[in-house]
């Protein structure tokens, strides 16, 4: 075993010496691992040492809670694995929130944790630093599996494991542990060259694509949803298909955003929680559901109550009929989704039966429902919200990528944002704060790994911000073009807003901030703060510069009527 020295908590051995961690460097590089985040740790020391031997490209944040984020970003943007290094005990729990937000939106991550020495776990108390009773336990609920290493000779194919797991339908991260021993201990395994991880397929079932097709083709007012497993599956050409086919209006869940054109004749945007679109869906007499649990917000808070019949379609099985019965297809929405259009096809079950709003043609319906939302919107008083998230879209590149935190600019953005040729990304799977900014720098990142321009934009509030205030270091340090945007209006800006309207008033949701400006500036990142009507000018000129920058607008927008309260 190789020990510390205690005057300088660093391993004895010479180095060079091949070690486990090696074999974890190894086979990430293998699998096609290029890019990996988090903190170095004691108990990790041997991952960090196997790095310096190989040609991984490491990206230190400064709370593993943003590392999670960042890796999450990282392959969003990219569509490829995301990988997280967390030490042991501290390291490893504060990565949970991030990881939550993977796991709920189905991001795949291979997550290598550090362990305390063999001889301390199990049931013992050691007072081993860092020691936990069961670390992976902790885990267990964000990740999709969790696994202990406790031979060098087992890490490749264990890592090679969790990769076509975290790939593979639903996807997800998927947590490994190495104890420190096995990281460092000299080893005889000679090194990794090879590597395979195919995702498992996931099919949907012959029978059910065939009862599908039935519903369909007698439907006269079909309808879709498309969810967040829509872009993960990659299913979009198949949705457009289908939707086109079966002449069925499309909207999007603040998951699935971009998932359909937005200026589709058949596209609803994103307006899931308006109460006209809340109708237009509960008079379809067939619904198809893509990647949705039809959970609270797609459902309009559950308002919901469809008269017709669903077809639901979805990789979790937990998922399927967790809200609404119906006919649940489990499999992975792009290989459905072509098996549907195949079938549809070939049946000629999409146009057997008129569609018929009852008198209104499926276009016609789209049009008068988007007018009705948007009269609605104008009635509110909404003037400057409405033109601020209007500067934002006109001034963001068509094919840029943007992030969002949980913040009332995002909870606009669910709705009215047409992601166009970019990527919409947001934390609306488990709804954590601080998600924003670290992702928008694991996706840069990203897209600058993959020979791709990396500017990217993140949008937080600034209570938000503050999660993640620390990460500007980690931009600066690594010089990510990310410009980040923080509208400040001093608290916790949506909470605000639901306890007045709850309660009459509002309880803690007020807050002392720092100066963005300037703390930005300490940072050595450039900042700039202007007015709400300048925000479209002050973004451009950032998108421009290099490296990372921040933008401040100090202004209170107001959310839109919730009309899931509408008698």
């Amino acid at each position: 075993m190789i020990d510390f020295d205690p005057g300088t908590a660093a391993p004895t051995k010479e180095s060079g010496q091949r070690n486990g961690g090696d074999l974890v460097v190894e086979t990430l590089e293998a699998l096609g691992a290029k890019t990996v985040f988090g903190i170095p740790g004691q108990h990790a020391l041997g991952l960090f040492d196997a790095m310096g031997r190989g040609n991984l490209h490491f990206v230190s944040s400064r709370v593993e809670n943003n590392s999670a984020f960042a890796a999450d970003g990282y392959s969003r943007a990219t569509g490829e694995v995301g990988v997280l290094f967390l030490s042991t005990g501290p390291g490893a729990l504060t990565s949970l929130a991030g990881l939550q937000e993977a796991y709920a939106t189905g991001v795949p991550m291979v997550v290598v944790a550090s362990q305390i020495p063999l001889e301390g776990l199990g049931a013992r108390r050691k007072g081993m630093l860092h020691q936990l009773d069961d670390q992976k336990a902790s885990a267990a609920n964000v990740t999709k599996s969790q696994r202990l290493i406790q031979h060098a000779s087992g890490i490749p194919s264990a890592i090679q494991d969790a990769w076509t797991e975290a790939i593979s339908s639903p996807q997800g991260p998927v947590w490994i542990e190495i104890p420190q021993n096995v990281l460092l201990d000299p080893i005889m395994v000679p090194p990794v060259e090879d590597a395979l991880a195919e995702a498992a397929d996931n099919p949907p079932r012959v029978e059910l694509i065939r009862e599908a097709v039935k519903w369909l083709s007698t439907a006269e007012r079909p309808a879709i949803i498309a969810g967040g497993g829509t872009r993960r599956g990659r299913a979009e050409k198949s949705l457009l298909s289908i939707a086109e086919q079966l002449r069925a209006p499309v909207i999007c869940t603040p998951g699935g955003n971009g998932a359909f054109p937005w200026n589709h004749e058949l596209s609803l945007q994103s307006w899931i929680e308006d109460r006209y679109m809340t109708d237009v869906l509960e008079d379809a007499d067939v619904l198809i559901v893509i990647g949705s649990s039809l959970g609270e917000v797609t459902s309009n808070y559950f308002t919901f109550e469809p008269r017709g019949r669903i077809i639901q379609i979805d990789a979790e099985p937990r998922v399927l009929e967790s809200n609404r019965p119906g006919l649940g297809i489990r499999a992975d929405a792009g290989q459905a989704l072509a098996a549907l259009e195949q079938a549809l096809t070939e049946a000629g079950a999409a146009g057997a039966t008129p569609r018929d709003w009852h008198g209104t043609s499926p276009e016609d319906l789209v049009k008068e429902s988007l007018a009705k939302v948007k009269a609605r919107l104008e009635s509110q008083d909404l003037a400057k919200e409405l033109k601020f998230m209007a500067d934002i879209r006109e001034a963001v590149p068509a094919d840029m990528q943007t992030f969002w935190d949980m913040t009332i600019s995002a909870y606009w953005g669910w709705s009215c944002w047409d992601a166009r040729d970019g990527q919409f990304h947001s934390a609306q799977g488990a709804g954590g704060l601080g998600y924003g900014f670290p992702a928008a720098i694991g996706g840069a990142v990203g897209l600058e790994t993959t020979g791709k321009p990396g500017r990217v934009l993140a949008v937080s509030g600034d209570g938000s911000a503050m999660y993640s205030i620390s990460e500007l270091a980690t931009a600066k340090q690594h010089n990510i073009p990310v410009t980040w945007l923080i509208v400040d209006d001093g608290g916790y800006g949506i909470l605000r807003e639901y306890m007045v309207g709850a309660f009459g008033k509002a309880t803690a949701t007020e807050l002392a901030r720092p100066d963005f400006v300037q703390l930005a500036e300490s940072f050595g990142v450039p900042a700039r703060r202007v007015e709400p009507d300048q925000v479209g000018d002050a973004l451009k000129a950032s998108f421009a510069a290099d490296g990372p920058n921040v933008v401040v607008v100090e202004t209170l927008l107001k959310m839109f009527g919730p009309t899931h309260l509408d008698n």
